[in-house]
């Protein structure tokens, strides 16, 4: 009735180096940087179009 699930690999996990968790982490921080940035770009955008000025 129920199938006996099989691992994909039957290789233990070696440990990652400390330098590519932190590539990952600057990667995804500067990823996540440039989201807000166009974010707030658009927003910027679209406040001016509306009449809006910071000045």
């Amino acid at each position: 009735m129920f199938k006996k699930t099989v691992p994909i690999s039957t290789k233990p996990s070696t440990p990652v180096p400390w330098w590519k968790k932190l590539g990952w982490l600057v990667l995804i921080w500067c990823g996540s940087v440039l989201a807000l940035l166009a974010v707030s770009m658009l927003f910027r955008m679209l406040m001016t179009a509306a009449g809006m000025k910071s000045h």
